[in-house]
């Protein structure tokens, strides 16, 4: 799953990376080290002949959502379902975003305690995970795809984001691609890219953010005889 993850780049970056046009609308991008569910986050989406930088809820509410309170259970979409679902399946057919970000954070139980983990790419690039959104009244809403957790991301948590290369962020918005295509696992090469970097206790609380929040702690790496169990959802 994807519950907690890290966005810090300005509209002025990510339009540049994405060469998208800006359909903010001046919204507050402030980095945040600490995104939470009904956050609100960047998202690249088809726009016209190119793609624009938009800002979105992150918890998706299909049209026919009558409480916006349910957005918080609606963060994560399982690609093995997401062409299926009927709280997905129309987003996923038409309306596939990208969303950027630095990394994303997942928790273990270890013999030592709860440690936290922060999956980010080696070279402090930008990850992207595959997202799917839908407007709900006067407000944009995403969930991120997840699937099986692949290589050494699978001792972390069972699931991790749909991880778009470069390579594949024109196909992932692409009007008329194959599902099973666009839901593919990343290659393994691409995987062997991600640091998986133990950080301190304090991203736990919602509360609190900055960029100390992503500083490596020394601590045991996730494997087979650090892991005890996982924990399924972090504490919001």
């Amino acid at each position: 799953m994807c519950g907690r993850y890290a966005s810090t780049r300005s509209r002025t970056e990510l339009t540049a990376l994405f060469d998208a046009v800006d359909e903010t609308g001046g919204a507050d991008l402030a980095p945040d080290y600490n995104v939470a569910p009904t956050d609100a986050v960047p998202i690249v989406r088809a726009s016209g002949t190119g793609r624009g930088l938009a800002v979105a809820r992150w918890g998706l509410l299909p049209p026919w959502a009558r409480d916006p309170r349910v957005a918080a259970r609606m963060i994560n979409a399982r690609a093995e379902t997401v062409a299926t679902s009927r709280a997905y399946a129309e987003s996923f057919a038409h309306r596939r975003c990208l969303v950027p970000a630095d990394g994303w954070y997942e928790w273990l139980r270890l013999p030592t305690g709860r440690q936290a983990y922060f999956m980010t790419p080696r070279d402090g690039g930008v990850v992207v995970f595959a997202g799917i959104w839908a407007r709900w009244r006067d407000r944009l809403t995403c969930s991120i795809v997840t699937t099986a957790a692949i290589g050494d991301l699978a001792g972390v948590h069972a699931r991790m984001p749909l991880l778009l290369p470069p390579e594949r962020w024109a196909l992932w918005l692409a009007r008329d691609a194959d599902p099973a295509e666009l839901l593919a696992a990343p290659p393994e090469a691409y995987l062997s890219t991600l640091e998986i970097r133990p950080v301190g206790p304090a991203v736990g609380d919602v509360r609190n953010d900055g960029p100390d929040l992503i500083s490596r702690v020394e601590v045991p790496l996730p494997g087979p005889a650090a892991r005890t169990e996982p924990i399924a959802q972090p504490l919001f």
